[in-house]
């Protein structure tokens, strides 16, 4: 099965977020790993207020596998909305040990419905929608980071 989901990301023109051997831990990638398999995404990272409040708004495109990275200081409630963003985007909240806990598939653009991610959230990745559907990601993929340290769930080598 999963070599058959390799071949449909490949397939559907992906295939460019496909993991390979030596990528690097660094702040602008983000690695996932799960049972659908690994992906990578070039991220720009909000990690403070002003960052954070703006976000992906007013954008009206987002290249594939690529995302903003939004960085709370310290795990906690994490709520959003889609005011001033134009393209559907899927959130994965993660915990503080780099664990996706719950996702938000295809958000509305625009729309002001809040987007609860519940408590003990540390980071939230947005990519653009579609995206978590096309490669299986689920609740419990692990995402490997700098911002989540040495004692993370997939820690950086």
């Amino acid at each position: 099965m999963r070599i058959l989901r390799l071949a449909l990301i490949l397939v559907l023109g992906l295939g460019a977020g496909v993991v390979t051997a030596g990528t690097g831990c660094t702040p602008s990638q983000v690695t996932l790993r799960g049972d659908w398999g690994e992906a990578a995404f070039s991220v720009e990272i909000a990690d403070n207020d002003e960052s954070r409040a703006r976000g992906l708004m007013f954008r009206k495109s987002m290249p594939d596998f690529s995302g903003m990275l939004f960085v709370f200081d310290k795990p906690q409630r994490a709520q959003f909305w889609m005011k001033n963003t134009f393209i559907p985007l899927d959130m994965l909240f993660i915990d503080g040990s780099g664990v996706v806990r719950r996702i938000k598939q295809n958000a509305t653009p625009h729309s002001t419905a809040i987007i609860d991610g519940g408590e003990g959230v540390k980071a939230v990745l947005e990519v653009n929608g579609g995206v978590v559907e096309r490669l299986g990601i689920t609740p419990g993929t692990q995402i490997q980071h700098p911002v989540f340290g040495p004692s993370a769930a997939w820690p950086c080598p």
